[in-house]
């Protein structure tokens, strides 16, 4: 006979899905700092080519385990290519936008960059509008609170922009292009499948940008071997598996809250480890921007949205 769930396991079930988010947020929140210092050794391309191959490279034997399963290609028989072109798209948008983030940080801190590439979660909605979805009350609030905290975060008192932090606006519209594109694909294509192959793809074209416009030496691979293994490993590889796993269990608006501490823990890591400080005016942006983001993430009705648009790993 089948036990009914009871109440303490549901409730377990979902401080082990709020942990796990939690976890992502860490380790993609952290990894601005090694982002940032990995441009004192090499070139953006070079790094983002060497992680994301390292991460695809982590989630490789996972891949084949779910692709040897009947079951992890069963949606995907209507159209065999899908996984294939699928990764493909997907994985030039994240290279697109993993490399603008990655040339941003060339010129401002972990903090800002955290901020601003958590935008993303309120350009989606206005994107949306162009894939068939709805603005809602929660992103008309939330976007001028963001677009004001962005102001008093990135413009000085003589009106001049960080060239850092407009890199990084330009990435936080990629990846919010990239968010709504992988709405579409995933619930046609695995999970881990769509992963590994979105990572093999980003990893091995920011390689070849590499080659024309970075400057390749062992020396500096050698140097930044830290900042590779843990982008790759913690960031792309673990980061984005605890993401799935997490919320299988937690709540969308629990995911929305936690994931959202990426820009927090970044902020917070940019201080700890690169001594990295934010003035009075700087703080208050971020804390608008942040209040901006969970606004327009948690005030618009979740069983309108799909769960596929809620934060993705960095």
């Amino acid at each position: 006979m089948q036990m009914k769930k009871t109440g303490t396991s549901l409730d377990l079930q979902l401080l082990k899905g709020n942990m796990f988010l939690f976890l992502a947020a860490l380790a993609w929140g952290t990894t601005f700092v090694v982002q940032r210092t990995a441009m004192d050794h090499m070139g953006p391309f070079l790094y983002s080519g060497l992680r994301f191959l390292l991460g695809a490279a982590f989630l490789l034997p996972i891949a084949l385990y779910r692709g040897s399963r009947t079951s992890a290609w069963q949606r995907e028989r209507s159209d065999k290519w899908l996984p294939v072109w699928g990764s493909c798209l997907t994985g030039v948008l994240i290279c697109i936008g993993i490399n603008l983030q990655q040339i941003g940080l060339v010129y401002t801190t972990a903090g800002n960059a955290g901020f601003i590439t958590g935008l993303y979660v309120v350009f989606v909605p206005f994107l949306g509008v162009f894939f068939g979805y709805r603005i809602y009350l929660g992103v008309w609030i939330g976007a001028p609170l963001a677009a004001i905290g962005l102001y008093l975060l990135s413009v000085t008192s003589g009106l001049t922009l960080n060239q850092g932090d407009v890199w990084v606006l330009a990435s936080a519209f990629v990846w919010a292009v990239q968010v709504l594109t992988l709405g579409l694909l995933a619930p046609k294509i695995d999970s881990v499948l769509l992963a590994f192959g979105q990572s093999f793809v980003c990893g091995a074209l920011s390689l070849i940008l590499a080659i024309f416009l970075d400057d390749i030496n062992m020396a500096a691979v050698r140097a930044g071997w830290l900042e590779i293994a843990y982008g790759g490993i913690i960031s792309v590889g673990i980061g984005f598996t605890l993401q799935v796993v997490g919320q299988k269990y937690s709540q969308p608006s629990h995911a929305a809250i936690i994931l959202q501490l990426e820009a927090v823990i970044a902020a917070l890591a940019g201080w700890i480890f690169l001594n990295e400080i934010m003035s009075n005016r700087a703080v208050s942006g971020a804390a608008l921007m942040l209040l901006g983001m969970l606004i327009a993430q948690l005030l618009p009705p979740w069983k309108t949205l799909k769960p596929s648009l809620l934060p993705l790993p960095k």
